[in-house]
């Protein structure tokens, strides 16, 4: 073959915690032995009392939207509340339970196993025999929960004696299980927006810190390193408050603040939702041919803290997948970047991945190869078992030979331009059908122009006679 073109040619394990469950009337004796304000996190204190007062999800809490017609109708639901961590899950799930005058039961998917199931339950059917009606049990990280232990809620959830509200950072399509996730409906929460975020601070200061004052460069960096988490907002702002009000500041400045708090990676959760959006924004920029949004979202999961390595398999997997046989390169590029990572390591093998990344982007595109791969695959999977054919087979015993096995082979090096034209190598029965289409870009064009000379001299020694006829 000639020359390539060049680049632009043609858990149980843990100790349970005690799950009580806890009326939600102002009256209940857990209302009055709660630690008073002062004594409680900012987070808590700041916690929202009603819908009104929450700030961002306005998709379901808006006029007219999914939850706020569930508050207003006092028609409680069994529900997954899908979201970044720090938007408002846990509010939301209290909120609830004070607004339909339920008792309240709280479960960690982390610390927590059957057995605290199970207690939940005894309590429900104790307050259910009690009042007639239902306890709204909220479940943080069901995720977490095994097949086993998310199975045990369905017969109540099915009876009526749960409200179940469980809450997840991962796609609730992977992680719970259809028999639950059929029975609750899937709400998404979203990240709070930067003058979401501004409004918590704002609101923080005014309620909580009315003897500081925020400087206008401070209130963007605590916007900025909340990252659309509010309960990262709200701790920060309670450290560096709390510092602060120490050294009898009056306001709260900039400098100090890059003093007092330290530097805040962006939300990046190895294995989480989070994860693969990135990593698919990634592969679809270089899918797109745009290097600068490759290199963005690249730099993004480095900063984020993702292993260089996980970067690296991926580009191998962009090379033969979305530009394959159109430009060979772009695979022996990323392989290299792969290796020169190994031998230097961070921070100066990761410009070897940013170079691989750039040249996967502009590269010759194209995906016949990992098409045709897929296809066949799947025609082989619904298609019967075809003999091969008697002058493919190799015939290394006297036995086989003189069973005929390899007759009628013919050596394509002893052909004119080294093929056999007119031979037929797919089983009987499948002549003539094709899976790989080379595309008209790169190297898969001269692939595609020979292709096409091959069916020429097949078609010709087929019309003089030439071929093999079946």
């Amino acid at each position: 073959m000639t020359q390539e073109p060049d680049l632009f040619g043609a858990l149980e394990s843990s100790p349970p915690v005690s799950v009580r469950a806890q009326p939600r009337n102002k009256e209940s004796a857990a209302h009055k032995s709660s630690p008073k304000p002062v004594f409680q996190p900012l987070a808590e204190r700041m916690r929202p009392k009603n819908i009104d007062e929450v700030i961002g999800q306005t998709k379901l809490l808006g006029p007219g939207q999914p939850l706020r017609v569930a508050f207003e109708t006092h028609r409680p639901h069994s529900m997954i509340l899908w979201g970044p961590p720090g938007v408002g899950k846990t509010t939301l799930a209290r909120l609830m339970a004070d607004a339909f005058d339920l008792a309240y039961i709280s479960i960690s998917a982390v610390l927590s196993g059957v057995k605290e199931i199970r207690e939940a339950v005894d309590e429900a059917k104790v307050r259910m025999a009690q009042t007639g009606r239902p306890t709204l049990v909220f479940v943080d990280e069901v995720h977490r929960f095994n097949k086993s232990q998310q199975d045990a809620f369905l017969p109540h959830v099915e009876s009526g004696l749960f409200i179940f509200v469980g809450a997840t950072t991962e796609n609730p399509s992977f992680e719970v299980n259809s028999a639950l996730l059929s029975r609750a409906a899937v709400y998404v929460l979203e990240s709070l927006m930067p003058e979401e975020v501004g409004e918590l601070v704002d609101r923080t200061f005014t309620r909580e810190y009315p003897q500081l004052s925020l400087a206008p460069e401070a209130r963007s960096i605590l916007i900025e390193l909340s990252d659309g988490d509010a309960r990262r907002c709200l701790n920060s702002i309670e450290v560096s408050c709390g510092m602060a009000l120490d050294r009898s500041m009056t306001e709260l400045t900039a400098d100090f603040l890059r003093q007092a708090l330290p530097a805040t990676f962006r939300r990046f959760d190895k294995g989480g939702e989070n994860f693969y959006d990135q990593i698919s924004a990634l592969h679809k920029s270089v899918r797109g041919s745009d290097p600068d949004a490759a290199l963005y979202w690249m730099c993004r999961m480095l900063d984020g803290g993702c292993d260089p390595r996980y970067i690296s398999r991926r580009l191998i997997r962009m090379a033969i997948e979305d530009i394959s046989l159109a430009d060979p390169r772009a695979t022996e590029i990323a392989l290299n970047a792969a290796d020169i990572y190994e031998r230097l390591g961070s921070p100066e093998g990761e410009l070897a991945l940013a170079q691989a990344v750039v040249y996967l982007a502009v590269a010759a595109k194209s995906n016949a190869v990992y098409t045709a791969f897929n296809s066949v695959r799947k025609f082989i999977k619904e298609d019967g078992t075809r003999p091969v054919p008697m002058y493919l087979r190799n015939a290394p015993t006297k036995l086989m030979d003189e069973l005929g096995y390899g007759d009628g082979y013919r050596y394509a090096h002893d052909e004119p331009n080294a093929f056999a034209a007119g031979e037929i190598y797919l089983p009987e029965g499948l002549e003539g059908r094709h899976w790989y289409h080379p595309t008209d870009r790169g190297l898969d064009a001269r692939i595609r122009e020979k292709m096409a000379q091959f069916k020429r001299w097949n078609e010709e020694a087929w019309e003089k006679g030439e071929g093999r006829k079946r």
